[in-house]
């Protein structure tokens, strides 16, 4: 008696979850290669369909609105710079080797993605606080304190003053990497921010140092 074969309704069901998720990090992606393109305000969900190679009405199939998809950006930015972080510091070393460590991953991270500062910055100079912008000062708040947590050990051993200001210096040190984010915007295909940040690294070290006869 010859036999129906039928599909394993588990595997069945991962494998749909599996091409949902595909399809979801698909646009994700889309979105930061749009932002890099033309800013994050100019971009349409059908400027993302079309990335991604979906109709307009499929694209929604996996987004229940476009505020979900800006969710879904906001939540890989999150969980990207905090790998980011989490590897450049894992490998151990001391404080100031570490803090250089994180600020050149950084750089290439946001050399290698230049869509992911365009998007973060939109969204924290809207003048009206929204979900995205409590996202986002939550992921640049988050990278801040690993910094501070960092220059208060390095304090501690003695490789920066006792008397440093902890928090300016993280400002400095975040403000640093928006500069060359910003130099590398306004001077396209002129500066390389990895060999800049190469170069500005020791001096920012200098100032935190400060100056000793």
């Amino acid at each position: 008696m010859s036999e129906t074969l039928t599909a394993d309704p588990v595997t069945t069901e991962s494998r749909v979850r599996h091409s949902a998720e595909e399809r979801r990090q698909e646009a994700v992606g889309a979105v930061i290669d749009l932002a890099r393109e033309h800013g994050p305000e100019g971009i349409t969900t059908q400027a993302i369909a079309a990335r991604i190679g979906v109709t307009h009405g499929a694209l929604f199939r996996h987004f229940p609105d476009k505020a979900a998809i800006w969710n879904a950006v906001f939540n890989w930015l999150g969980t990207q710079l905090g790998r980011v972080a989490d590897d450049a510091l894992e490998r151990g070393g001391k404080p100031l080797e570490l803090l250089e460590r994180l600020f050149h991953a950084q750089v290439d991270f946001v050399a290698g993605h230049p869509g992911v500062p365009r998007i973060l910055f939109h969204e924290l100079q809207r003048p009206v606080a929204s979900s995205l912008h409590g996202l986002a000062r939550g992921i640049v708040g988050s990278y801040r304190e690993r910094v501070i947590a960092l220059v208060r050990r390095a304090k501690a051993v003695g490789e920066l003053p006792a008397d440093l200001d902890e928090e300016a210096a993280a400002v400095i040190f975040v403000g640093m990497v928006q500069g060359l984010v910003v130099q590398s915007t306004l001077f396209s295909g002129q500066l390389d921010m990895r060999e800049a940040a190469r170069r500005v690294f020791p001096l920012l070290l200098d100032g935190f140092r400060g100056v000793h006869s």
